[in-house]
C-alpha cells in the first residue's frame, strides 16, 4: 500500500505579500484552481494501491488543511500537528512511526509547496520507484535540470540500477547516489547542466517506514527517540493526533537529506521531468506560470504597457505599469512589492524586517482564516475598528466574552443565532444587536447557506488576545 505523507510545514515566505505566516504559499491556489496543497493531495491519485493521505502540519494551520483536502474529496487517514517545526526529518519520523505497523507500507513523501503540472511523468516516475522502496532502497526524485540554476541543490547520478517495473506506464532510469551536491554558484551550474548527470534535488522520497527508522537509529538516534517519545505521549484530538510539545520540542532540527539521505547506502534517485517546480521564489513563480507574448505574467485587475519579463499581481485594486522590464509587482489589500526579478530571493529580508518592528503583514492578511470562517478588517480609528465576518454554514464562534471591548453587530446576509448573556435570539438580514462589555456572547450560523455579520468593536484595547473563551466547539484554548 502507497501512504502519500504530505508535509506542510513551510512558511513561503520568499512569496511575500501573498504568503503569510498564518496563510502561507501552500494554502494558495497559485498556479491552478487548486492550492498547492491540494495539487499535493491528489497527485498520485491514478496510482494502484493508494491509500488516504497523511498530513504532517503546524498547529496553526489545521483546520485549513483538513477544510483543504475536505474540499477536494480527501477523508485524511490522520492530520499530524508539530508544535513547532523541526524541519522535514522529524517531520518524515512522526508519520512513519503512524503507519510503520501497516504490513507493506510504502511511504510517498511530497513537499505540499510543490507545482508539478505533467502528473502523468509524475506517477511513471512514481511507479519506477515503487519496486525499488519495496526491496529496502530510500529513494528520491531528482528533476531533470532545464537551466543552470544556481537556487536547487542537486544530485550527481552514480551507476545505473536494474528496476523490475510494476507497470508498463513507469519509465526513465534509477541511479545509486554518487553526491549531494549544495547550491551552486552560476559557472558550476552551468557545468552540472551540461554534464548531464546531475539533478535538481526535489525533496520528494519514496521509502518503507521500517527502513526510514533502521537508517535514523543508526545515522541520527537523538531525533528518533526524541519523536517515539512524542508520538508515544501524543494525543487525539478530533481529526488530529497532537504529539507531544515538550518531547518534540528537544528533537534536532535537521532535514532528510543532512539527516539520512547524504550518509545512507540505500540510496538511490530517479529522473524526474515533469514541469517540477518549488515556487520558491517571485522569479521561479514567473518560470512556471503562462506568459503571453512579452514574456509577462499579469494576474488580477492589471494592465501593463511598454513592460516586458515582468509579474503582474492584483488582489485588490487596478495595477497600472508602464515601461518595466525584469520586475515583480505583487499587490495585496495591505501591502505591495515591487523588486527586480534577480532580487526576488531577498524578499525574506522585508519579513524578518517586519517581524523586528513587529507588525502583523509578515504574519497574516488583512482577511483572518478561522475554523468558523474568516473575517477582514474593513476601517479602524481610535478606540473603534469595523470587521466583516463570514461564517460558515452550520459553525459557530466560541461562547466568550471581552474584558475591553463591546461589539454591534449587523446582518447583512443569512441568518444568525445569538447568545447574549441568559439570551437565545434570532437576528436575520438588517437587524442588530449590542453586546456590552464583559458579556458572555456567541454567533452561530444555523443555517445552509453563508452568513455574513459587520461588526463595530469600541474599547480601549481591541487586540485579539482580548477573548475569553468558555466552550469552543474547535477546542482552542
Amino acid at each position: 500500500m502507497i501512504y502519500p505523507i504530505i508535509l506542510s510545514g513551510g512558511s513561503g515566505t520568499r512569496l511575500w505579500p501573498l504568503s503569510r505566516e498564518h496563510y502561507p504559499k501552500q494554502l494558495l491556489p497559485l498556479l491552478s484552481d487548486k492550492t498547492l496543497l491540494q495539487e499535493a493531495t491528489t497527485r498520485a491519485d491514478a496510482i494502484a494501491d493508494l491509500a488516504a493521505p497523511l498530513f504532517v502540519c503546524n498547529e496553526e494551520h489545521r483546520f485549513l488543511v483538513a477544510e483543504q483536502a475536505r474540499e477536494v474529496g480527501k477523508t485524511p487517514l490522520g492530520i499530524m500537528l508539530e508544535p513547532s517545526g523541526r524541519n522535514t526529518a522529524p517531520a518524515l519520523t512522526l508519520a512513519a512511526l503512524a503507519v510503520k505497523d501497516q504490513g507493506d507500507a510504502v511511504l510517498l513523501v511530497m513537499p505540499a509547496d510543490h507545482h508539478i503540472p505533467n502528473t502523468k511523468a509524475f506517477r511513471a516516475s512514481v511507479e519506477l520507484a515503487i519496486p525499488l522502496a519495496e526491496e529496502g532502497r530510500l529513494v528520491t526524485f531528482g528533476v531533470t535540470p532545464t537551466t543552470p540554476e544556481t537556487g536547487y541543490g542537486y544530485i550527481k547520478c552514480g551507476q545505473p540500477i536494474e528496476v523490475e517495473r510494476r507497470s508498463s506506464t513507469s519509465r526513465g532510469t534509477a541511479h545509486a547516489i554518487a553526491a549531494f551536491v549544495e547550491k551552486p554558484d552560476i559557472d558550476t551550474a552551468r557545468r552540472y547542466l551540461h554534464a548531464g548527470d546531475y539533478l535538481w534535488n526535489s525533496g520528494m522520497f519514496m521509502m518503507r517506514p521500517d527502513v526510514w527508522l533502521e537508517e535514523l537509529k543508526q545515522f541520527q538516534p537523538e531525533i528518533i527517540e526524541a519523536c517515539k517519545k512524542a508520538y508515544a505521549e501524543g494525543e487525539r484530538d478530533g481529526d488530529f493526533f497532537r504529539v507531544h510539545k515538550k518531547s518534540f520540542l528537544s528533537c534536532p532540527n535537521n532535514s532528510i537529506d543532512y539527516a539520512v539521505m547524504e550518509k545512507t547506502s540505500k540510496a538511490a534517485v530517479v529522473a524526474l521531468d515533469a514541469g517540477w517546480s518549488d515556487v520558491g521564489s517571485w522569479s521561479s513563480f514567473w518560470d512556471a506560470a503562462p506568459q503571453d507574448n512579452q514574456n509577462n505574467v499579469v494576474l488580477g485587475d492589471a494592465h501593463v504597457h511598454d513592460t516586458t519579463n515582468t509579474l503582474v499581481i492584483s488582489k485588490h485594486r487596478l495595477v497600472a505599469t508602464v515601461g518595466l522590464n525584469d520586475t515583480v509587482v505583487v499587490e495585496t489589500p495591505d501591502a505591495v512589492l515591487v523588486a527586480h526579478k534577480d532580487k526576488a530571493q531577498d524578499v525574506k529580508e522585508i519579513v524578518d524586517w517586519l517581524r523586528s518592528q513587529e507588525r502583523d503583514e509578515y504574519k497574516m492578511h488583512r482577511r483572518v482564516y478561522r475554523p468558523w470562517g474568516h473575517y477582514e478588517g474593513v476601517d479602524a480609528g481610535e478606540r473603534f475598528q469595523v470587521k466583516r465576518l463570514t461564517v460558515y454554514p452550520g459553525a459557530s464562534l466560541s461562547l466568550q466574552l471581552h474584558h475591553h471591548r463591546a461589539e454591534h453587530w449587523v446582518v447583512v446576509k443569512g441568518t444568525a443565532k445569538v447568545t447574549r448573556g441568559d439570551d437565545v435570539f434570532t437576528l436575520t438580514e438588517n437587524q442588530s444587536t449590542y453586546i456590552p462589555v464583559e458579556t458572555k456572547h456567541r454567533l452561530e450560523n444555523p443555517e445552509a447557506t453563508l452568513l455574513e455579520v459587520i461588526e463595530v468593536q469600541s474599547g480601549d484595547y481591541l487586540g485579539e488576545d482580548d477573548i475569553v473563551r468558555f466552550e469552543d466547539k474547535y477546542k482552542r484554548t
